[in-house]
């Protein structure tokens, strides 16, 4: 396994190892103290998945309180996922990081807690989406970001508008989002 930090140095990217042959592969998609030793210390207590048709966007999403860590990979298609730092005095506040993930690479991208999170897909077919988090999905305490703030700058690769679900469409955003809303930064 693989693990390299991305612009965004808590944030990770994860090439796990694929063992593969004529008949297909294997591969460990979490194991607690490998990823542990490379850097992620989270204790996951819920996977999700789901499933999406092409030109869906869902995000950008975040818990504050009862913030969650996510180790997020695709298991069939092509997503472009994107981590947003929202934590209040951050040296990286507003910043973001995007990375194409597939099927086919296996690839993971590990986001802490204090960032909001978000992907579209972009591949022919639809891509199934499966993530690990840290703490249980809590509505209440959800936020989301506008995917496309300006300020932000996220340059999402899309040939079209996205289809959003009603809360991405209303999201606020990020300096509209009152800043005790938010996660504080803690170095």
């Amino acid at each position: 396994m693989e693990v390299e930090p991305t612009e965004l140095p808590e944030v990770l990217y994860v090439r796990p190892r694929v063992f593969g042959d004529a008949r297909g592969f294997f591969l460990e998609t979490y194991q607690e103290a490998r990823y542990r030793e490379a850097g992620i210390d989270a204790s996951f207590v819920q996977d999700n998945l789901s499933r999406s048709a092409p030109g869906i966007l869902r995000g950008l999403h975040l818990q504050h309180p009862l913030a969650q860590d996510k180790l997020v990979y695709v298991l069939e298609g092509a997503v472009y996922d994107v981590a947003l730092d929202v934590r209040v005095g951050s040296p990286t506040f507003g910043r973001h990081v995007g990375r194409v993930l597939t099927a086919e690479a296996k690839d993971q991208l590990f986001v802490p807690k204090g960032f909001a999170h978000g992907f579209c897909v972009i591949s022919d077919g639809p891509a199934t989406f499966a993530y690990k988090c840290s703490e249980r999905y809590a509505p209440e305490h959800e936020l989301s970001v506008r995917w496309d703030d300006p300020a932000l700058g996220i340059a999402w690769p899309l040939t079209a508008p996205p289809t959003l679900s009603a809360k991405d469409a209303g999201a606020l955003a990020l300096a509209e989002i009152p800043r005790e809303r938010l996660p504080r930064y803690a170095p």
